[in-house]
């Protein structure tokens, strides 16, 4: 993070500004990624005249970063006059789309509305791999070409690979397509539960030993022995540190108007349909909840050696059954890049239970 965003980020925090603020326009979309936790049936988005009221309201509130997102947000008719609506009122605009519809004429309105990034999910560079994750024959080839068409312009594009069992190997073919294209690549090694809370998908995902080999690969974490050091000591700033940004500089909103902390934190906070944006944000007593944690207030993370290097989500823990207790996606990366037991692992192996993280149990060795 630049000294700039950190100087942002820092006085968004003090007075209480959503500085960031992720807007899924509709949840319908071509593809059928394998890996979704969107439900695509469409139960009443908010139309045209309720989307540009909403923009006014995120202006008002001081919202600098807008994150206009899907479902895939060419399946909404109405996306241009919206983007131009949001870019009339001085949004720093981020789009993410499959770019599956993106052609000549999408590039170029892209192009002449200045958006800051494009980000657009590819899974393989095997189009039989990309495609059977997407369930849309040709996506590969589709994408690409969209991707390619965005860079002819000099529009920013940023390549995002899910990594799953289903692609695993591929990495290193994404990589490589993302710089003959030109772009920038980032890869995610979490497969979200859906948002009804069916955790089914997690399946999906790949194992301790798995994660171990990504942590270790400089081509995605950079400095390996930095990526992988054994956690600091935890002092009372990290026990008094936020857990994640969620509630504090960022929120999501679904396209039917819910509020929500972030976009993988299903905890409903209010509905600009009934409220106004600010209401929610200052008033919501959800809202309010998530942001009065701090990392002394997690019963079994505040006592971990990981507490303060953890990417742990508080979004995934709810959805795992509490908010203040631990996420194991994210104790499953800790071990596997440290290769030191979190406080939760070593609790649950005291108690002789199994711990299912990835696609293999973990074993603890000395209990």
């Amino acid at each position: 993070m630049t000294t700039l965003m950190q100087e942002m980020n820092e006085r968004a925090l003090q007075v209480g500004v959503p500085l960031s603020v992720q807007f899924d326009l509709t949840y319908r979309c071509n593809e059928r990624c394998v890996h979704c936790y969107l439900d695509h049936d469409d139960h009443g988005e908010l139309t045209t005249a309720e989307i540009r009221c909403l923009f006014d309201q995120l202006a008002e509130a001081g919202v600098f970063f807008l994150c206009l997102s899907g479902g895939e947000v060419f399946m909404r008719r109405d996306f241009f006059p919206l983007l131009e609506y949001a870019r009339s009122l001085m949004f720093c605009v981020k789009v993410k789309t499959n770019a599956f519809l993106i052609r000549e004429q999408e590039a170029d309105r892209l192009h002449d509305l200045s958006v800051e990034s494009v980000q657009v999910s590819i899974y393989s560079y095997l189009p039989e791999v990309h495609d059977g994750i997407t369930k849309l024959p040709g996506s590969l080839e589709r994408s690409c070409a969209g991707i390619r068409l965005l860079r002819e312009r000099g529009i920013k594009v940023i390549v995002a690979n899910v990594l799953m069992r289903k692609n695993l190997v591929d990495y290193p073919g994404v990589v490589a397509l993302a710089r003959e294209l030109g772009a920038e690549y980032t890869v995610d090694p979490t497969v979200t539960p859906m948002m009804d809370g069916d955790r089914s998908i997690l399946g999906l995902g790949i194992g301790t030993d798995d994660l171990r080999q990504i942590f270790r690969t400089p081509e995605l974490v950079g400095n390996v022995d930095e990526a992988c050091a054994p956690p600091p000591a935890v002092d009372s700033d990290t026990l008094d540190g936020l857990p994640c940004s969620a509630s504090h500089t960022f929120c999501y909103i679904s396209p039917y108007g819910d509020v929500f902390p972030c976009v993988q934190f299903p905890l409903p906070t209010g509905n600009i349909r009934r409220q106004r944006f600010m209401e929610i944000w200052k008033h919501s007593p959800q809202m309010n909840e998530v942001r009065a944690i701090r990392g002394r207030d997690l019963p079994t993370c505040s006592s971990c050696s990981h507490l303060g290097t953890c990417t742990r989500c508080p979004g995934l823990a709810y959805m795992q059954g509490n908010m203040r207790g631990p996420s194991t996606q994210d104790c499953e990366k800790s071990y596997a890049r440290t290769g030191i037991a979190t406080a939760n692992m070593l609790a649950e192996a005291a108690a002789g239970q199994e711990i299912p993280f990835g696609s293999r149990l973990v074993q603890i060795s000395g209990l």
